[in-house]
């Protein structure tokens, strides 16, 4: 009996301590985020949260989705306080159960975010995500480069354009251009849809001088490429650099994405979190964020401090015109996630 009454009043300690510790952690002024390198600007909006809070931000990175959610699994989604990710990831950690609600009560301005990216796959009753930023990957092309017209993504494989494009390093994005270009829905499981898209990716390759995620302006200014498929915010940089180039739009069906911030289950300083969120969702916050990231804006209000830089911008114009035709990347299961990463992977052997 004695060594018994011992153990639980150890174990009532060790839960004493935990319990503790918990709370402490709740209580630190500190947010703990997790996004890619340079997502989140420190001058504009990481600094004046900090002075204006007190609250200390620390910043840890991660270099793709795959990575963030193998990660944030090992933790069980600890360890990080705000997570920024892209719409396909963050479906697979709600379902995952490795969200939590945001907190309306201090993330009261959430109805600045504008209806149309809210109720999505990635979370259709709106109560665990704040989307950031959103945009279409395009093409854009040098006009006096190019031997043939741009009348949209099929025009990537025209004969003269021989090791001449840049496309997008990414799996699903750039097998969803493919798809696009066919028809087909970026989020097929079908095996002969696939296998088609695999084929017609593969006849491809002699025109490919270039995969790179987010460097793919750099090589059209430098005249290394002539055309690019790229995301919103180099095909902006790309326009303000040299005001010749010209972009051109799907003909069809525009993929569409969202990269938004959420609240891991087990984030250790949650009201911290929501208070940074909360923060994000001020105008004229919104505005400085789109300011520096060239995507395009989610929050409404953010849009009236930005003008007419904003609206008539022809990537921001053109791309909300289109916002009735599109499609984001969902997640589906692993087992057709690999579908796609085995296709990729072919691909990228049969460049070398």
């Amino acid at each position: 009996m004695k060594k018994l009454l011992c153990m639980l009043l150890a174990l009532l300690a060790i839960g004493s301590c935990a319990l503790a510790e918990t709370e402490n952690a709740a209580d630190e002024a500190v947010l703990n985020i997790f996004t890619w390198e340079g997502y989140i600007d420190y001058e504009t909006v990481i600094k004046p949260f900090e002075q204006e809070t007190g609250i200390k931000v620390n910043y840890a990175t991660f270099s793709s989705n795959e990575e963030m959610y193998e990660k944030l699994s090992a933790v069980n989604g600890g360890d990080y306080d705000v997570v920024l990710a892209s719409d396909y990831m963050l479906a697979a950690s709600r379902e995952a159960g490795l969200m939590q609600k945001i907190d309306k009560d201090i993330v009261t301005n959430y109805d600045n975010l504008d209806p149309t990216f809210m109720s999505q796959s990635f979370d259709p009753d709106n109560e665990y995500v704040v989307p950031y930023v959103c945009g279409s990957p395009l093409l854009i092309y040098d006009p006096s480069a190019v031997d043939c017209e741009i009348t949209g993504l099929n025009s990537l494989w025209d004969p003269s354009l021989k090791d001449s494009i840049g496309l997008i390093d990414d799996a699903r994005v750039t097998i969803g251009m493919v798809l696009l270009s066919m028809g087909e829905s970026m989020n097929t499981t079908d095996d002969e849809v696939l296998a088609k898209a695999a084929e017609k990716l593969d006849a491809l390759k002699d025109n490919v001088h270039i995969l790179e995620y987010e460097n793919l302006h750099n090589y059209i200014l430098s005249g290394d490429i002539s055309i690019a498929y790229t995301f919103t915010p180099f095909i902006v940089l790309s326009l303000d650099a040299n005001p010749d180039l010209q972009i051109a739009f799907p003909e069809g069906t525009m993929g569409f994405g969202v990269d938004a911030c959420f609240i891991p289950v087990n984030a250790p300083h949650a009201k911290n979190a929501n208070l940074f969120l909360q923060f994000l969702l001020r105008p004229e916050i919104g505005a400085s964020i789109t300011e520096w990231q060239h995507y395009c804006c989610t929050n409404i209000p953010a849009r009236e401090i930005l003008g007419e830089s904003y609206t008539e911008n022809p990537v921001f114009s053109g791309i909300a015109e289109r916002m009735g035709d599109t499609e984001y990347i969902t997640y589906s299961t692993p087992e057709n996630e690999q579908k796609y990463q085995d296709i990729w992977t072919k691909f990228k052997l049969s460049l070398q």
